[in-house]
């Protein structure tokens, strides 16, 4: 029996009981994904886009899904602990697929994490998006009327709803119909116009079990909306709390309006029983900017897709990515970026070193479409192999429809450099050191690139203790002690 069959007979049959615990928004859109995934079901290698990844075998598995809704005990505050220094953020957890309540705390400098309410600016809204969905007259109190083209905001007019599964549904991606069409919940994030949230919003994304050893299947959902000049960071940690076996999807559509900023960092860190498959969507108005960051540095078996469209004139986003992976992890990053106006730019930068038996994957396109001219765009993807036993596949592409463009893009796929290790053996640094100081100083270059310099800083220090062998999780989480 085919991957898919399970998850069509579980639709089938529990279908109202997925809908009573789901606001009419994502209900509205349920039975079109099932009729996509019924028709597509799980992509074979075969498929351009999964050629490096097995999504039959991922899915096989019989996963537990919490279709019920029934509280798992979790006190995210036991399973993490901000341990990066001078990184004042809003702090918000999500439990599986769900919005912890408890959450809204403020993370202070130095870890500290104090009670009370986030002090986000006037209109900002994070919170369930179950909840925010479906209860329009909540979304209306919480807001006062602002003024925009049409009078009011989109949110005080309760119309919030039509901005979910709108990129989505343009995607013909068998895993991000099956998360359509089986999330209950997830992560609602709104900026209203002109808006500019100073203090980050960081997620911790925390995968628990209902008990150990079970297999548990997680499908999580976050909509960010980000009107005319909207500022916003947002920094996502998954982590798992418990040592089971976790299979997680997870859809988040961005729209990020005229002139509007969004920072988008995304940190996993979990451990070898965690499958997690990302497919994110976004799309740019006129002369908006985007920064997307996916950082790997512990894992099972990693898919990230990145599908990003600058619609608007003089669009602009930098996307980078890092992974250190070892042992039989697995790392997949597949983007797609489309300049669909002209006088866009583009900026892709992906690392990877892989030690022992892992295995790396990156496939990247941009299009160029019609009328797209003045477009700018570089993609770089470089790779080091430390064993022979590693592989690593690259796949950079363009397609080009415009006549006025400047467009590049390579690849490498090698080793340490010899003559840099035997300069530095000469000079009485050791070969292990060596090895460390190079292995460094490649994946540094993307830290360097990102926005939030407490981050980064962190990630340097978490990415020597990856080289050095040692545990490879925050010291935050319990389950590093």
């Amino acid at each position: 029996m085919a991957s898919e069959q399970q998850y069509i007979d579980l639709y089938k049959q529990c279908r109202e009981l997925i809908c009573s615990h789901a606001p009419e928004a994502m209900n509205t859109v349920r039975d079109e994904a099932f009729a996509n995934f019924c028709r597509l079901g799980f992509p074979s290698k075969k498929v351009e886009r999964y050629k490096y990844t097995d999504m039959q075998k991922l899915f096989a598995p019989d996963y537990g899904v919490n279709l019920n809704r029934l509280e798992i005990p979790a006190d995210p505050y036991e399973a993490f602990r901000c341990d990066v220094p001078n990184l004042s953020t809003n702090l918000y957890f999500v439990v599986n697929d769900t919005f912890y309540h408890g959450g809204g705390t403020k993370v202070e400098g130095g870890g500290r994490i104090a009670s009370g309410n986030p002090k986000l600016p006037e209109g900002v809204i994070v919170g369930s998006m179950r909840e925010l969905l479906a209860q329009s007259s909540m979304v209306r109190s919480a807001l006062p009327l602002r003024s925009s083209k049409n009078g009011q905001s989109s949110i005080a007019n309760g119309k919030l709803s039509q901005y979910y599964a709108r990129l989505a549904k343009t995607s013909d991606d068998a895993v991000t119909a099956l998360n359509t069409m089986l999330a209950q919940d997830g992560l609602l994030v709104y900026v209203p116009r002109g808006v500019k949230v100073d203090r980050a919003i960081q997620v911790i994304n925390i995968l628990k079990a209902p008990s150990i050893n079970t297999y548990t299947m997680v499908n999580r959902r976050v909509l960010i909306v980000l009107e005319e000049g909207a500022e916003l960071k947002m920094l996502f940690c998954d982590h798992a709390a418990d040592d089971s076996h976790f299979l997680s999807t997870q859809v988040i559509e961005a729209h990020v309006g005229s002139n509007a900023s969004l920072s988008l960092y995304c940190l996993e860190e979990t451990h070898y029983k965690n499958v997690r498959v990302s497919n994110v969507y976004i799309e740019q108005q006129e002369d908006s900017h985007v920064d997307h960051n996916v950082i790997t540095l512990h894992n099972g078996v990693t898919r990230n897709k990145l599908d990003l469209n600058m619609a608007g004139r003089g669009a602009e986003c930098h996307c980078y990515g890092c992974v250190v992976a070892d042992k039989q992890q697995h790392v997949d990053n597949n983007t797609l970026i489309t300049h669909s106006a002209e006088r866009c730019t583009s900026d892709e930068l992906y690392k990877y070193v892989l030690d022992d038996k892992a295995t790396g994957a990156f496939a990247g396109k941009v299009l160029v479409e019609h009328g797209a001219q003045k477009t700018t765009s570089q993609m770089t993807n470089q790779n080091l192999t430390a064993t022979s036993d590693a592989r690593m596949y690259t796949q950079p592409m363009l397609e080009i429809y415009a006549d006025d463009v400047k467009c590049s893009h390579g690849s490498t796929v090698g080793q340490l450099n010899d003559a840099a290790l035997f300069y530095m053996r000469q000079r009485g640094i050791p070969l292990t050191e060596a090895r460390l100081l190079l292995q460094n100083a490649f994946i540094n270059e993307v830290i360097d690139k990102l926005q939030l310099e407490p981050l980064s800083n962190r990630l340097r220090y978490l990415v020597e203790k990856r080289f050095r062998g040692e545990l490879n999780k925050c010291e935050g989480c319990h389950l590093c002690h």
